[in-house]
């Protein structure tokens, strides 16, 4: 069965300012699949990242051309709000709000309109334990979600983001703050949350794109140089440029 597209772009172009940045990105991203973005720092990774929620609308200067349709909506047809309810994201620095793991997970869907006490907590529990962390904060949920270790944190960021059911999660190096036995727990998890839904995960750690990933895009000075299947990417790469990044000859 083919694989169905959540997003295409199709001749992307940011600027900020007078510095350009991706230069005529065309790719598909699959539904229910890992895709990797890989590359040296400052090759555009991350900028695309933000693209497909429009969070580089925030930024100030920055100028986008081209298209990315989200299923069959062009995404700059879409209400902002909507779309990054639909396409959630977690951060580099694990960043949870000054208020206890309870609120911060509940926190969207009462901005939502959702007040029911029991659905709240319905969500809370549900969300907490798609995040692999429910059990080990079941008896703390008063707590604040400062009080946790920093991968405790990162998976609080996750059910956060998945509390507002969307379909797709965007992770910008979502381990790189965290220690070996944290960044294992989040790519465990990883491997779970892509039977519920699409990720789309930047990252500098190319055996981490290995061991997470179905498809991996190569950027390199705001290009994609190769995209593919994480296996043959890595294993048969068939860009001279790929080859010499993966085998470390610059990074």
């Amino acid at each position: 069965m083919e694989n169905e597209v959540v997003f295409h772009s199709e001749l992307l172009n940011v600027s900020y300012g007078d510095k350009h940045v991706l230069y005529d990105v065309s790719m598909d991203i699959y539904k229910h699949k890992v895709t990797a973005l890989i590359g040296p720092s400052g090759c555009g990774k991350s900028t695309f990242l933000r693209c497909l929620n429009r969070m580089n609308d925030l930024i100030e200067g920055c100028k986008t051309t081209g298209t990315i349709n989200y299923g069959d909506k062009d995404i700059n047809t879409m209400n902002p709000m909507s779309l990054r309810t639909d396409v959630g994201m977690v951060f580099q620095n694990p960043n949870p709000f000054p208020m206890s793991i309870f609120d911060n997970v509940a926190y969207g869907p009462r901005c939502h309109g959702i007040k029911n006490k029991a659905k709240l907590t319905e969500i809370v529990v549900d969300s907490l334990k798609k995040a692999s962390l429910y059990d080990e904060v079941k008896d703390r949920l008063k707590d604040s979600g400062l009080s946790l270790s920093g991968g405790q944190q990162q998976r609080l960021c996750i059910a956060r983001a998945i509390a507002m059911s969307p379909e797709v999660l965007l992770m910008d190096e979502p381990t790189s703050a965290l220690d070996p036995i944290a960044t294992l727990k989040i790519e465990e998890l990883i491997n779970e949350l892509k039977k519920n839904y699409t990720i789309v995960i930047v990252t500098h750690n190319m055996q981490q794109a290995l061991r997470v990933s179905d498809y991996t895009a190569f950027f390199m000075l705001g290009e994609v140089i190769e995209y593919g299947e994480t296996q043959s990417l890595f294993n048969e790469p068939k860009e001279a440029k790929t080859k010499d990044y993966i085998n470390g000859r610059f990074s």
